[in-house]
């Protein structure tokens, strides 16, 4: 299964993508913020990356940009659930990221969102959006 680099400020939120993604059978390494995911990544790299867009400090757009500059290939999942997720989640994919969910969704819409990206498809628009 593949290593996955979870970037997200919120504790609560980091800890459920952890133990789905583990439950699913990948290993999971955690960052609280763009600038530790950013190096954690840079001293041992993931085969994917999942990153919130708002967390203070480094956030989820300057992380992708940074990421795309030196890693060009590393898959980026980005999520948000600010009001303007959907603009942000946009605004995401035009600076690299290959997919999006918009908070909150469904842990089976995580998985199959990975599982896309992990074998090549490139997703467009928002992918598994729940309500």
């Amino acid at each position: 299964m593949a290593r996955v680099l979870v970037i997200d400020d919120d504790l609560d939120t980091r800890m459920l993508l952890e133990e789905t993604l583990k439950s699913a059978g990948h290993e999971v390494v955690l960052a609280s913020d763009g600038k530790q995911g950013v190096a954690i990544y840079r001293t041992k790299p993931a085969d994917i990356v999942i990153t919130d867009i708002y967390m203070p400090g480094k956030g989820g757009l300057e992380t992708i940009i940074e990421l795309r500059q030196s890693y060009p290939e590393v898959p980026i999942i980005a999520l948000s659930g600010t009001g303007a997720a959907r603009a942000m989640l946009s605004i995401a994919q035009k600076f690299g990221a290959v997919a999006v969910l918009q908070k909150p969704f469904a842990a089976q819409d995580l998985i199959t969102t990975l599982k896309k990206v992990l074998h090549g498809f490139l997703l467009i628009g928002a992918l598994g959006l729940s309500q």
